[in-house]
């Protein structure tokens, strides 16, 4: 398979970041930080228009999450990628702590948070860490069956006795078209690095390049480190031209994070 570096440019939104708020099925809505919750039901603990304090909402009233993204994740999920899985992890754990209270609500930002920090403890070698956020994340996604997050954590935790062989086809398990893209995204871009590890250069470029070209969707923050893994290794076959064009197109994605000053400086480095 062979795939062409095209530079894709994408748009940006700038404005002022907009309080998390839990819309109930009526319309109305009420603050996250304004409520507490135990078992199934949201209790307002502070005074705000509309609801009294004390005033409990079932579960089952609300619609779904608005708001902004925490910058945090991204953050994080970058420092995951860059091989900072430590600093991701502790980044990660205050989010999902603040955000657990979203979790079983569509819309939430708890879910790609946890599965953030379930990446982060599994590449940190933190097997009982990973397990739990596991457990957790499939509790509150029941409906939706096998959390596939879990299955990456159990390839990334493969102990380093496992031979190359196991360990790349685990990761290459994880991209078939029955699973989810940004799953699919995910493991392509560890079986990059495994690949890049075992000196398996042309075989990892290859890889590489599918995270955007076959998953776009699984991503902007991995699409864009995938593409610098690329640039590298464009850079090694003296495709100079291709790489930069890659990493200029990783730029537009990784505003805020980590990839964003590595881009920044490999691109002064090839001037």
């Amino acid at each position: 398979m062979t795939f062409r570096v095209l530079l894709v440019i994408l748009p940006f939104q700038f404005g002022t970041a907009e309080t998390l708020q839990l819309v109930l099925q009526s319309g109305r809505s009420v603050p996250v930080a304004a409520l507490s919750m135990q078992g199934d039901t949201f209790t307002v603990k502070t005074l705000i228009p509309g609801f009294k304090i004390g005033q409990t909402i079932p579960l089952t009233l609300a619609d779904h999450i608005y708001g902004d993204k925490p910058a945090l994740i991204n953050q994080a999920i970058a420092l995951n990628l860059a091989g900072r899985p430590k600093e991701a992890r502790d980044m990660l754990l205050p989010v999902v702590k603040e955000h657990a209270i979203t979790a079983k609500i569509p819309g939430n930002f708890w879910l790609e948070a946890s599965r953030a920090l379930l990446v982060a403890h599994a590449l940190n070698g933190e097997t009982a860490d990973a397990t739990a956020i596991g457990k957790e994340i499939a509790e509150a996604t029941a409906a939706q069956g096998i959390e596939p997050f879990v299955l990456l954590g159990k390839a990334l935790l493969l102990p380093a006795t496992t031979s190359f062989q196991d360990r790349d086809s685990a990761l290459r398990d994880l991209t078939t078209d029955n699973l989810p893209e940004d799953l699919r995204a995910s493991a392509s871009y560890f079986r990059g690095n495994l690949l890049k590890e075992e000196k398996k250069k042309p075989e990892a470029l290859e890889v590489y390049l599918s995270v955007p070209c076959l998953y776009p969707a699984g991503g902007l923050i991995i699409n864009a480190a995938a593409e610098m893994q690329a640039a590298e290794i464009l850079v090694e076959l003296n495709r100079r031209d291709e790489a930069i064009l890659l990493i200029k197109s990783a730029l537009y994605a990784t505003k805020g994070t980590i990839l964003e000053l590595q881009a920044t400086s490999r691109i002064e480095s090839l001037k």
